[in-house]
């Protein structure tokens, strides 16, 4: 059974009395104007103010967002960093910045600067510095890195341990795949607990904590076409569209790890 340290279930929402403490600028930032409403809309299943309080962002941290990609949690992550702290994009290449670059230009005075840097990097580019971020932040993105054309998921872990600073936090989304399924790993876009822990531990982290706050219940892993048979993909198009959209989006692990002060 994962350990829980946060537990927020639609079925079964937590009073006031239990829920964690939120920072009002980050209820704030979640609630601007400014953000996508298509984004707005995906609130329910991502739960984005809960997942940042406890992977425990402050808005004084110097925060690496890797791979944004459209730029999801960048609509949230920048502004609030935008006045004391430090956001930063880490990108596989210049085509992986345009979507921040986008919304950064669209929203000059609420987003500050933005900084980008090269991830993973390769000898000779520009990456994170080694010992200057606070909090590193990954969404979904592990199976990316175990199955794509190279393995990259060791070097990603050692590169985000390196980033951080000594205490330091890694906060980390994925689509979780129970240990006993018959579904293939990393193909089918889930990984194991067991599988991410593990890359993790290699890299030097602890584990620090675990959140039921992205589970999700109703989600079977069992779809022939993966992850992306549920929404926002639904890579089997009108099929069974509505018993996909009833599901909601995936089961996600969300983990929370630490860099050793020594």
């Amino acid at each position: 059974m994962r350990a829980i340290a946060l537990l927020v279930l639609a079925a079964a929402p937590l009073s006031a009395a239990q829920a964690p403490r939120i920072d009002p600028a980050l209820s704030a930032a979640v609630a601007a104007p400014t953000r996508t409403p298509a984004n707005v809309a995906r609130d329910r299943y991502r739960h984005p103010a809960a997942t940042l309080t406890f992977f425990g962002i402050r808005p004084d941290q110097t925060v690496v967002e890797i791979w944004p990609s459209g730029g999801w949690y960048t609509e949230i992550l920048a502004p609030y960093l935008a006045g004391r702290g430090r956001y930063i994009a880490a990108t596989p290449d210049a085509r992986g910045q345009a979507g921040v670059r986008r919304l950064q230009a669209a929203n000059a005075a609420r987003y500050g600067k933005v900084r980008f840097a090269t991830f993973p990097a390769a000898a000779g580019q520009v990456g994170v510095p080694a010992g200057t971020a606070d909090l590193v932040l990954t969404f979904r993105n592990v199976h990316n890195w175990r199955f794509g054309p190279i393995d990259r998921t060791q070097a990603a872990f050692d590169q985000m341990f390196a980033m951080l600073k000594p205490g330091g936090t890694l906060g980390l989304v994925e689509h979780h795949l129970p240990e006993g399924s018959a579904t293939t790993e990393g193909e089918s876009g889930y990984m194991k607990r067991s599988t991410v822990v593990a890359y993790a531990t290699r890299a030097g982290f602890r584990l620090a904590g675990e959140s039921e706050v992205n589970a999700n219940a109703r989600d079977t892993h069992d779809y022939p076409k993966g992850v992306w048979t549920l929404p926002p993909s639904y890579t089997d198009g009108a099929t069974d569209r509505a018993r996909y959209a009833a599901i909601g989006e995936s089961d996600r692990m969300t983990l929370r790890f630490t860099k050793p002060r020594r």
